[in-house]
């Protein structure tokens, strides 16, 4: 176009380009390396679930516009799940909203809350979606930093607290934590929810990986805490647990207020989707708690020969003690730039991972880390594994 002066993309998203993920999943293609760098599974979830999606196609439901709040059995199964789960009752008609996936969630919920000028926390390093949504919404980020600590990494509660002003409108959470496998614990949780309630907060929290949990780890949900259940916007979906993550199943739980006021949001985005997935993924909450106790063990499992495979080949390794990543500090192995190390890696050992510093907006906090997903078939990871231990020598 000529004669043309004034950018033409919308300046609040000038400063997001192709997502890092785009980028490293060509470059796997590319180079015909193993991609341990976006978090999908290789492998598709319960054949009884994906039956019941071609159940509800045959049989005509879904097929056309479903309700713009989801269909009621998914609803209805959502409700039955935060009750079973954590105790949380929930109307399944004015308190529970069917989403496009959590990202659809998150930006509904930010363009319904937020206003131009209001300050919105998020924890550092964050899904690289909360800082365009923030930006969408005319907000202002404000990072708070997870720091690795004793092998793991934490929240500097001190810290959150001194980054609330009176501009502040939410705070955003993300627990369990990518990228960096962080569950918040009882007692941080506590902390954040008396902070919320003094300082008159909303919080939206993103729990997808919420059934991924390991070891001693305790998924909590904020909402269950005093005072929380009617400022907090909680987000689910179907993707992470059920390793659909092509099905785009998402929800939030909330009072009828917040509910109603994501939903005005909502319905100029994608208004409806994924109908026939939404009857299938009513049926996959109600899968016996075997279904989740087995995607636990062998995710633990995954995660051990992964964690033990970078640690062989010379990375610091944080352990995760929730989601499918696993962060890494390429440092021991002399190296310092996550970009570099992670755009050079395919070609050195045949394996895509993640730079984590495309999380940060203090991009010198995560410059050493690098992510790697353990969501894949074992033969996969062994495979990773024994080309990653060329790095250690």
């Amino acid at each position: 176009m000529t004669g043309m002066t004034r950018p033409l993309l919308n300046r609040r998203l000038a400063e997001f380009g192709t997502t890092i993920f785009a980028e490293m999943s060509a470059l796997a293609v590319r180079t015909g390396a193993i991609n341990l760098g976006q978090g999908f599974p290789d492998t598709d979830g319960p054949e009884e679930i994906r039956e019941a999606a071609v159940r509800a196609l045959r049989d005509g439901r879904g097929n056309q516009y479903p309700p713009g709040t989801g269909v009621p059995e998914l609803r209805t199964a959502v409700a039955e799940h935060q009750l079973k789960r954590y105790g949380l009752a929930y109307d399944p008609d004015t308190e529970v909203l069917v989403t496009a996936g959590a990202t659809e969630a998150i930006a509904a919920a930010l363009l319904a809350l937020v206003e131009p000028g209001d300050e919105v926390i998020a924890l550092e390093p964050y899904y690289d979606s909360y800082a365009a949504c923030i930006a969408m919404a005319g907000g202002t980020r404000v990072p708070v930093t997870l720091r690795p600590h004793e092998g793991a990494y934490r929240l500097d509660l001190d810290e959150l607290r001194a980054a609330v002003t009176d501009r502040t409108r939410l705070i955003l959470l993300n627990t369990p934590h990518n990228p960096t496998g962080t569950v918040l614990t009882r007692a941080e949780l506590t902390a954040i929810a008396e902070l919320a309630v003094a300082r008159d907060l909303l919080v939206v929290t993103d729990e997808v990986y919420e059934h991924l949990v390991f070891d001693e780890a305790e998924h909590l949900p904020i909402a269950s805490l005093p005072g929380m259940r009617e400022r907090t916007v909680t987000i689910g979906s179907a993707g992470k647990t059920f390793s659909f993550t092509g099905w785009k199943v998402g929800w939030i739980t909330a009072s009828p207020e917040l509910t109603a006021a994501v939903r005005s949001a909502k319905q100029f985005l994608t208004y409806v989707a994924s109908g026939p997935f939404q009857y299938a993924v009513a049926e996959a909450l109600r899968l016996p708690d075997t279904y989740f106790d087995d995607l636990r063990a062998d995710l633990r499992a995954k995660r051990d020969l992964l964690c033990d495979g970078l640690a062989q080949a010379g990375f610091e390794v944080y352990r995760p003690a929730g989601t499918y990543f696993v962060t890494t500090d390429i440092r021991p192995l002399g190296e310092s730039d996550g970009f570099a190390f992670c755009r050079a890696l395919p070609e050195r050992a045949g394996v895509v991972a993640i730079p984590n510093a495309v999380f940060y907006d203090h991009r010198a906090e995560g410059e050493p880390f690098v992510r790697f997903a353990f969501c894949k078939r074992v033969d996969v990871l062994e495979e990773a594994v024994s080309r990653l231990k060329g790095l250690a020598g």
